[in-house]
C-alpha cells in the first residue's frame, strides 16, 4: 500500500489538467510572435491568467506569471530594494520563519531586522508593533508568509496588514503555503497586502510557474530583463505551465479541503506513541493549516524515521534540510525556541483529504512500529 503525505512539498497533477495539457502540446508558437501560429499561445496565456484573477478575486492586470514561488518572492524584495544606499530607502523587517527564497532576499538587503515569533511561530504583533514605531525612519518594506508550511501556523494577515499600513509600509506576503487551504479574496486583503506571491505546484500545477500579484502603485525593478510580463520577467513564456496553473486553479475545490484525515492520526499518536508532541498551532485553533500535522517523536532520528515510512511505502519529509551531506537546524524550528536534539527528531505529514481508512490505519500502525523500532536501536546501540 502506497500513502503519499507530502501534500506541502508538491500536489500531482489532476486528471483534468493531464487532459487539458495533452490537448494544447502541438500549440508551440511562440506567444510574443504575430503571426497565427503565436495566437493560440498567446491566447492560452490570457485565459490562464483570467482563471488566475478569478481564482484570488483580482484584477487581470495584476496578475504576473513568474517561473517558482521563490522567483516571485525574489522579485518582490529585491524589485523593491536596492543594494545602494543612495538609492535605498527601505528597512526590510522579515518573519524569521519564512521560505528560504524570502530569508536570503530579504537578509541580502542592506537594511534588515528579523520579527519575533512566539513558540507555534506566529508573528509577535506587539514586537512588530514596537520595531515600526521606533525604526530608524526608512520606509518598513515587512515580508511574511501567510502560513507555514513546515509548521502549519497561520498568520493574521490583515492584522500585520493593518499595523504595517499604519507606519507607512509595504506588506509582501507569501501565500504558497496558505492557499492550497483557504481562498484568498484580493478585493479584501488589497487593503492590507501590497504583494502577494504563490506557487503553482501545490495547487495540483505543473512545477516551474507560479504567481506574483501586486498592488497598481506599486513599482518593481525587473529580476530578468525583457518584455515579456509587463517587462518583470522576461523571456518566452512556458505556455504549458501557464496553461496548468490557469486549468488547475480554474477546477480547484477547497470543498475537499478538511482536517479530519490529520486529526485521525494524530489522535492516534498521542494515545499511542508516547514522548511525541505537536509542533506550531494548537490542532483546535483557528491557526492552523488543516491538513498539516507536524510532530517530533523525541529519540528519534527524523531522517531515519522518513527513510523507514519510505521503505513501507509512505511519503512524508522532515523537520531538517540537508545540506551538502550535513543537517542544518530547520529555521522555523530554531526560531520558535525547539532545542537542538529535538529539531533533529521530527516529520511532517501533509494529507490531501482524500486518504482511505484503509490507508491511515496503516500510516497509524507502521508508523508506531518505525518509531518503536528506532528508539529501540538507539537503546540497544548505546
Amino acid at each position: 500500500m502506497k500513502v503519499y503525505l507530502d501534500n506541502a512539498a508538491t500536489t500531482g497533477l489532476s486528471d483534468s489538467t493531464k487532459k487539458f495539457l495533452i490537448s494544447v502540446l502541438d500549440m508551440w508558437g511562440n506567444p510574443s510572435s504575430l503571426h497565427s501560429q503565436g495566437t493560440k499561445p498567446k491566447q492560452i496565456i490570457a485565459e490562464a491568467r483570467q482563471s488566475v484573477a478569478k481564482f484570488i478575486n483580482a484584477d487581470m492586470n495584476e496578475i504576473f506569471f513568474t517561473p517558482s514561488g521563490s522567483a516571485s518572492n525574489t522579485l518582490a524584495v529585491k524589485g523593491l530594494t536596492s543594494d545602494n544606499p543612495e538609492e535605498n530607502k527601505y528597512e526590510v523587517f522579515y518573519s524569521p520563519t519564512a521560505h528560504k527564497s524570502m530569508l536570503k532576499a530579504c537578509e541580502s538587503c542592506r537594511y534588515h531586522t528579523p520579527l519575533k515569533v512566539n513558540s507555534d511561530g506566529e508573528i509577535d504583533l506587539v514586537y512588530l508593533q514596537d520595531v515600526l514605531t521606533r525604526h530608524n525612519g526608512r520606509k518598513p518594506l515587512v515580508c511574511i508568509e501567510a502560513a507555514n508550511s513546515e509548521i502549519g501556523t497561520v498568520n493574521d494577515v490583515i492584522a500585520i496588514g493593518s499595523i504595517t499600513h499604519k507606519h507607512n509600509g509595504i506588506l509582501i506576503v507569501d501565500a504558497t503555503g496558505y492557499i492550497p487551504s483557504y481562498k484568498v479574496n484580493m478585493k479584501l486583503w488589497r487593503n492590507y497586502a501590497d504583494i502577494l506571491t504563490f506557487s503553482g505546484h501545490k495547487l495540483h500545477a505543473l512545477k516551474g510557474i507560479a504567481v506574483l500579484w501586486k498592488n497598481k502603485n506599486i513599482e518593481l525593478k525587473p529580476l530578468i530583463y525583457g518584455s515579456q510580463e509587463q517587462g518583470l520577467i522576461g523571456g518566452t513564456e512556458t505556455t504549458l505551465g501557464i496553461a496548468s496553473l490557469g486549468k488547475a486553479v480554474g477546477d480547484y475545490d477547497y470543498s475537499s479541503i478538511t482536517s479530519l484525515n490529520r486529526d485521525y492520526v494524530y489522535d492516534f499518536i498521542m494515545k499511542n506513541i508516547p514522548d511525541s508532541y505537536l509542533i506550531g498551532a494548537s490542532i483546535k485553533s483557528g491557526n492552523r493549516l488543516p491538513h498539516n500535522l507536524y510532530m517530533c517523536f523525541k529519540g528519534v532520528e527524523g531522517e531515519s524515521l522518513m527513510i523507514l515510512l519510505d521503505i513501507n511505502d509512505i511519503q512524508v519529509s522532515t523537520g531538517s534540510a540537508c545540506t551538502s551531506g550535513e543537517l542544518t537546524p530547520s529555521a522555523a524550528l530554531s526560531a520558535i525556541g525547539m532545542n537542538e536534539p529535538d529539531i533533529h527528531s521530527c516529520i511532517r505529514m501533509t494529507f490531501s483529504g482524500n486518504e482511505t481508512k484503509t490507508e491511515l490505519d496503516y500510516v497509524c500502525e507502521t508508523l508506531k512500529q518505525c518509531v518503536e523500532r528506532l528508539r529501540n536501536f538507539n537503546f540497544d546501540s548505546k
